[in-house]
């Protein structure tokens, strides 16, 4: 597997892609894309509960420039690439949005697009891209313990379930999966790592 060596100026612009899609580092431009994503009540019941308002995506946006300034790495804006519409978005970052805790990766996607195998085309790419370039010794990930349409998606990583713990003001389900147990799934099943776009 080939390391793409990275600096810390290129990882803040770094794009991925997968055979449907492009990351995008969430920018100012995917404003109205994201808040259409964000606005609506069943892409949030599990993830605040509530739909946000423009407000609230704008200042989702300032936070998520500010990480990728500070990181290098925070929220994507998900690009179909057949239709060049945002349909999701997903992240790696740090649980609870603090540094010193275990990076984390999330997603979320319209609700047109469920269950079509792009939360789990996304999330494959962003693990690979953490496992590649960040090199944590591991990746968590937490959901609402009814959401299992992300359930599902997580398992599908090779994720494993550790637990329920309180994160983003209620109790999660949290799985996990080494560095280790990634680059073994990773031999098993070949596949070309993600690679950063210009």
């Amino acid at each position: 597997m080939t390391k793409t060596k990275v600096t810390q100026e290129t990882m803040r612009m770094t794009v991925l892609t997968t055979a449907r899609l492009r990351l995008e580092p969430i920018c100012d431009e995917h404003l109205a894309g994201l808040f259409e994503l964000n606005s609506d009540p069943e892409v949030m019941r599990y993830i605040t509960g509530k739909p946000d308002t423009l407000e609230d995506t704008q200042a989702m946006i300032t936070r998520c420039k500010a990480r990728w300034a500070e990181w290098g790495y925070s929220w994507w804006a998900c690009i179909e690439s057949a239709s060049g519409a945002l349909i999701g978005a997903g992240a790696i970052q740090h649980l609870g949005h603090d540094a010193v805790n275990p990076l984390e990766i999330g997603w979320r996607f319209r609700k047109d697009k469920w269950r079509q195998g792009f939360a789990s085309e996304a999330a494959r790419c962003m693990a690979g891209f953490a496992f590649d370039t960040l090199k944590p010794p591991c990746l968590l990930a937490v959901c609402h313990p009814d959401n299992l349409g992300s359930a599902r998606v997580m398992q599908g990583l090779g994720m494993r379930y550790r637990g329920q713990e309180p994160w983003y003001k209620m109790d999660c389900a949290v799985y996990e999966i080494s560095a280790e147990q990634w680059r073994a799934q990773a031999a098993a099943q070949p596949s070309s790592p993600p690679q950063p776009q210009p």
